[in-house]
């Protein structure tokens, strides 16, 4: 679970500020700039530039995002919901919901191995076993 931090509230946040607030880097921020993800605010002609409040719910739903696997890419496709293209953005959900579902299939598998050779006395493992924890059983 995310570290709640506590956010800004105006509407006159630096680069600091919003990297602080969503616990991501300067870089990271000026990375989702370059990619189209987050916009880059006007720099005025003396001081700094100047982020949205809204800048940090979306920082905080892309890193959201990518902990399952998203990539940036399908993240940006998601983001698009925005922009009218349900059906798309729908389409990369489902895809992605499958391959989550798969790899959670996976590890169960695995777990179930694991709890089996820690629960089996040593006597009762054989050495093909040993070699080869993690086949599957039918």
């Amino acid at each position: 679970m995310m570290n709640e931090v506590k956010q800004p509230s105006d509407d006159n946040i630096t680069i600091g500020s919003l990297a602080k607030a969503t616990g991501v880097n300067v870089e990271t921020i000026r990375n989702y700039q370059r990619i189209g993800l987050v916009d880059e605010p006007d720099k005025p002609a003396q001081g700094y530039r100047h982020y949205l409040a809204s800048v940090i719910d979306r920082i905080q739903f892309i890193k959201r995002t990518q902990d399952p696997g998203f990539t940036l890419k399908e993240i940006t496709d998601l983001l698009s919901l925005n922009d009218g293209n349900c059906k798309e953005v729908r389409t990369i959900a489902e895809h992605k919901r499958k391959v989550i579902h798969r790899q959670v299939e996976g590890l169960t598998t695995i777990q179930r191995e694991l709890t089996r050779l820690i629960e089996t006395p040593e006597s009762g493992v054989s050495r093909e076993e040993l070699r080869s924890p993690f086949r599957i059983h039918q």
